[in-house]
């Protein structure tokens, strides 16, 4: 996807774009994607994350919200399931149910990759 080309992308693809690119072992969250998507919102990534299919290759298990906790859902067990992912790339919560953001968070997309694809801020800060 060229530069030129993103205001044509529908929102949900680069929300998935940009979480395909967060690493095993590494987290981000909804805000950070928000910022790097850009004209989006928190919710809007929690939204895209919700709608995606069981057999996605979307690693959105990745994103958490920005206490370092996995957000709770109204319905199944995908919080369970989430937490499990991540525990088995390495990840690891407190007896608070956190991680780490300043160990395991992620430092966003390399900048050739923001080059060829479009809006966002060149470092997303760490929440």
């Amino acid at each position: 996807m060229s530069r030129g080309s993103v205001e044509n992308t529908p929102l949900y693809k680069r929300i998935y774009a940009v979480v395909r690119q967060i690493p095993a072992g590494h987290v981000a969250t909804y805000g950070q994607i928000a910022r790097i998507v850009g004209r989006c919102t928190a919710r809007l990534v929690g939204y895209a994350m919700a709608a995606l299919p069981s057999d996605t290759d979307v690693p959105w298990h990745r994103v958490i919200n920005h206490q370092g906790k996995i957000s709770p859902r109204s319905t199944g067990d995908c919080g369970i399931r989430q937490r499990e992912q991540l525990e088995a790339e390495g990840i690891r919560f407190n007896h608070q149910a956190r991680t780490d953001l300043r160990a395991v968070g992620w430092q966003g997309p390399d900048r050739r990759w923001l080059r060829r694809h479009g809006p966002g801020v060149a470092a997303p800060p760490q929440e």
